[in-house]
């Protein structure tokens, strides 16, 4: 299949750290203010909610950092199974965002934009590794240029 549209992984990567730090942001804030507000109600400790809020913006920075590590692998095919995953991660908290809480729009936007864009992304990078296979790298090139020499 010919997909027109050339998207890098590395701008799905990107993408993904985006949405990621909105939902750190929001999470963070949200936790804060109902620390604050527990703390001055009950005089201390932490709430269930609180530490709720705090994980999902511990694991959306856990996140962060993974793709960040994802962007300096060099290899298509690793970028094809790491996107793959991440299609199925957003799209799976699309659909569970959509049977349980429908009310946060914003979050179902968001996160079937990710969806989306990885799936646009793993088409291209389909072809992209179907291109790739067609062409010799300069190693390649060079061992053959030696090995004709020999003759």
């Amino acid at each position: 299949m010919k997909f027109r549209i050339k998207v890098k992984p590395k701008i799905s990567y990107y993408v993904s750290i985006l949405i990621c730090f909105i939902i750190l942001c929001y999470f963070a804030y949200k936790g804060i203010v109902a620390y604050i507000i527990h703390r001055e109600l009950y005089g201390g400790g932490i709430d269930t909610l609180v530490l709720l809020r705090a994980s999902i913006s511990g694991i959306m920075l856990l996140l962060i950092l993974l793709f960040i590590q994802f962007i300096k692998i060099p290899d298509l095919k690793s970028h094809r199974m790491i996107l793959r995953g991440i299609f199925i991660g957003w799209t799976s908290v699309f659909i569970i965002l959509v049977i349980v809480n429908l009310s946060s729009i914003y979050f179902v936007i968001i996160t079937a934009f990710a969806s989306l864009f990885s799936l646009i992304t793993l088409f291209s990078l389909e072809d992209q590794i179907k291109e790739e296979k067609n062409t010799l790298t300069e190693k390649e090139i060079y061992l053959l240029q030696q090995l004709a020499k020999k003759k």
